[in-house]
């Protein structure tokens, strides 16, 4: 059978690597088309790839890929950039919010500049990215918009890092509210997120370096349940999903194949999850310490 994703076009933002970069392939190797938007034009020795790297790399899996400079806080930037994806591929079939700032620091420590810019790429980018993608996705077959963002949780402990938290949840209100006020147009939204902590860069340049790595399951994971979660029908809409329960809804339980080191059996959780449901993976709480000090 055909997948349905083979001739669908994807924009995803911040595909130049880790998640994002994970996610371009396996659309890849299902025959999507995939057009990218990212600030990595030139190599970063802190920062692996560029986005003409990435570029390439799908392009030899088969793709056709449009890869596109630029900063999803630039809302006229952006609507060009949606612009010339469906010039090049005749449509917009999935909208991929992936790019994200991270920075942990409370509110006596965090710098206004700083709160700023977790603001307008977080939230603000989901927001210009999704609003320049759906007058093309209304009239999709096969309409999804897709957040790499948590579920809501309340519990306190999050409230201490603020401004991230208050970026992160507000992405995945922003994509519930697309889920929302698009369901008559046949669009499509969820949010998705991870149980354990993942191998990115983040991980490895601002938390726990080669430690938090090996803590951590790969990008695969997020990318799997990610194709899972859009060649779903329309009415499924309005999740905030965990990666491994989607795959669970799969019959696909036996993770041994995302760790990052052979054997690893603990992992830290990922923010916004309870680490109670970690429970079963040794030295989870402690791996959460080392790499969050929460």
């Amino acid at each position: 059978m055909t997948d349905v994703l083979a001739g669908k076009t994807a924009f995803i933002s911040g595909g130049s690597r880790g998640i994002g970069l994970e996610i371009a392939r396996t659309l890849a190797r299902a025959g999507a088309n995939i057009a990218m938007i990212a600030k990595t034009d030139t190599p970063n020795p802190k920062l692996p790839g560029t986005i003409h790297e990435a570029a390439d790399e799908l392009r030899a899996l088969g793709a056709e890929v449009l890869p596109i400079v630029g900063d999803i806080r630039d809302e006229d930037g952006v609507a060009e950039a949606v612009a010339k994806t469906v010039q090049r591929f005749g449509g917009l079939d999935l909208c991929i919010n992936n790019a994200s700032a991270l920075n942990l620091a409370d509110i006596g420590s965090l710098p206004m500049k700083r709160f700023d810019l977790i603001q307008s790429v977080n939230v603000r980018g989901t927001f210009v990215v999704t609003q320049a993608c759906l007058p093309h996705l209304r009239e999709s077959e096969h309409a999804r918009v897709l957040t790499l963002s948590p579920p809501l949780n309340l519990d306190p402990t999050w409230f201490a890092p603020s401004a991230y938290t208050v970026s992160k949840y507000g992405m995945s209100i922003v994509t519930l509210g697309v889920a929302q006020t698009e369901r008559a147009n046949g669009v499509a939204a969820n949010c998705l997120w991870p149980l354990t902590a993942i191998a990115t860069a983040a991980v490895q340049n601002l938390l726990g370096g080669d430690e938090g790595v090996a803590h951590s399951r790969t990008p695969q994971i997020v990318a799997d349940a990610a194709a899972i979660m859009l060649r779903r029908d329309v009415d499924y809409t309005g999740n905030t999903a965990i990666v491994e329960d989607v795959l669970a809804e799969e019959g696909i339980t036996d993770l041994s194949a995302y760790s990052h080191k052979p054997g690893q059996t603990s992992f830290a959780p990922d923010f916004f999850i309870d680490p109670k449901r970690l429970s079963d993976d040794e030295g989870s709480a402690d791996a959460l310490k080392m790499l969050y000090d929460l």
